[in-house]
């Protein structure tokens, strides 16, 4: 898949600017299709052109049936590695960061547009509101 969006000025910390990203991914099923490994990367461009920096991301995902519930994993280039429990709500699938932490993210696809799947990154900072962290348009290949 493809995707292309924006990131949110503030949104990978205090006093980054709103940025423009253009990204790819590709998807394997394993272990007999229990879980499903992704591979990202994703350029990132400031709102004039300017290359900032290039974002890259393994991400595995399945249904856990001890938890009765998915559970992803994911790590990227910045050394992030985090664990996060999803659910499905109507045509929304959402994942959120296990434990609590000053900094939670929720990710979420919208699927109600079986022709473009929407893609979001939310952030809570110390228990306040989910805000935007970054939205994109994401694209079978």
């Amino acid at each position: 898949m493809t995707w292309t969006g924006v990131i949110e000025a503030g949104a990978m910390r205090p006093g980054t600017p709103a940025m423009t990203a253009r990204g790819r991914g590709r998807h394997e099923r394993i272990q007999d299709g229990r879980w499903i490994v992704g591979t990202y990367q994703q350029d990132q461009f400031l709102l004039d052109g300017t290359f900032v920096l290039t974002w890259q991301m393994h991400w595995v995902v399945g249904w856990d049936p001890a938890s009765g519930g998915y559970r992803a994993t994911f790590a990227d280039n910045y050394g992030r590695c985090r664990l996060m429990r999803g659910r499905i709500d109507g045509d929304l699938l959402m994942f959120e960061t296990m434990w609590e932490s000053s900094v939670r993210l929720r990710l979420v696809w919208d699927a109600a547009d079986p022709h473009e799947l929407l893609w979001r990154n939310e952030t809570s900072v110390d228990g306040g509101p989910w805000t935007l962290a970054e939205a994109y348009r994401c694209t079978p290949v």
